[in-house]
């Protein structure tokens, strides 16, 4: 059997995840977002972490409650687990239904963030398009929505993300054609989600979005972790300032319950 972790509960998986480099865990761990299942209230042995669709494994993998967690998904789930173990057992649990890619991250160091650099790349915004911090009118507006659902979606509301997250749009006649949010808080900062819609790409409104929305969290004193999707992601990333880490396994699961 698997139960659900409260705030207290989830204090006790820290040692499990410890080696998990994702700002991700920590938003769940420290209670800002999120769910958390194990295997034993009082002393668990296997636990899952459950936000958005990243869903984060650790632990020991030959128990039944295992199993029993990777039955435990949403619907479209990204799968991450740092242990050769688990890998064979998402690959022999769902072998029907996993797509086995890649992902990228990079060292979390505020210092390789230099704001002067940033400064300097908010500069070239487009005529026609304008920038401006999320507020409740764009929060709410269909156009950001439809660039990503993921924009907001971890929070609780619209005003609870005009609470505790931030993000930038970049409008072109008044419609959200790019964006940089908070896709997770953490206590001592976000990771970042960006999108641009396909028919306004290749004129740098990512790098716009997102060094607003690095330079805010920056004077701010929290940071802006970044973790890539894909290469166009890693570029984005380098020309910001990031440093590139390591690629590592991800299983995109399509289950249906």
């Amino acid at each position: 059997m698997i139960y659900e972790a409260d705030i207290n509960v989830r204090k006790k998986l820290i040692p499990l995840f410890e080696n998990m480099d994702s700002t991700i865990i920590l938003s769940c761990l420290q209670g800002h977002m999120g769910t958390a299942w194990v295997d034993d209230l009082e002393n668990p042995k296997v636990a899952q972490i459950t936000v958005g669709i990243f869903v984060f494994y650790a632990g020991n993998p030959n128990t039944k409650e295992a199993e029993e967690l990777l039955y435990n998904l949403p619907d479209y789930t990204l799968a991450i687990v740092n242990t050769d173990e688990w890998k064979i057992l998402i690959e022999k649990i769902h072998n029907e239904s996993i797509e086995k890619f890649q992902r990228y991250r990079f060292e979390k160091s505020p210092e390789h963030l230099d704001k002067s650099h940033i400064q300097n790349l908010l500069s070239t915004l487009p005529e026609g398009y304008e920038l401006k911090k999320i507020d409740e009118a764009i929060a709410i507006e269909p156009s950001l929505h439809e660039l990503s659902e993921d924009f907001i979606s971890q929070f609780n509301t619209i005003d609870d993300f005009i609470d505790r997250g931030v993000g930038y749009a970049i409008l072109n006649d008044g419609k959200a054609v790019c964006g940089a949010t908070s896709y997770s808080i953490y206590d001592d900062g976000i990771e970042i989600e960006v999108a641009t819609h396909p028919n306004h790409t290749r004129k740098g409104l990512a790098t716009i979005a997102a060094s607003a929305l690095i330079l805010d969290c920056l004077d701010r004193g929290i940071y802006p972790s970044w973790d890539g999707a894909n290469m166009e992601s890693v570029k984005l990333a380098q020309k910001l300032g990031y440093i590139f880490k390591e690629s590592y396994d991800t299983y995109f699961i399509e289950y249906k319950k």
